[in-house]
């Protein structure tokens, strides 16, 4: 599997409960900040959630 590093870039003030919980679960604590992952389907359809939130890069 691919490994793909997730960065949060947008604030999660104004979202939804259930996207502000998918940013947690994917270890997304602040702005600028950085989480790594397996590209599985369950990860990729978290990041597709929050997709407005965040920026995907391929490792």
């Amino acid at each position: 599997m691919a490994k793909i590093k997730i960065t949060q870039t947008k604030s999660k003030i104004g979202s939804t409960q259930r996207q502000k919980k998918t940013l947690q679960a994917l270890g997304l604590k602040k702005t600028n900040s950085s989480a790594e992952h397996e590209a599985t389907p369950q990860v990729l359809g978290m990041v597709n959630k929050v997709r407005h939130l965040v920026d995907v890069k391929e490792i």
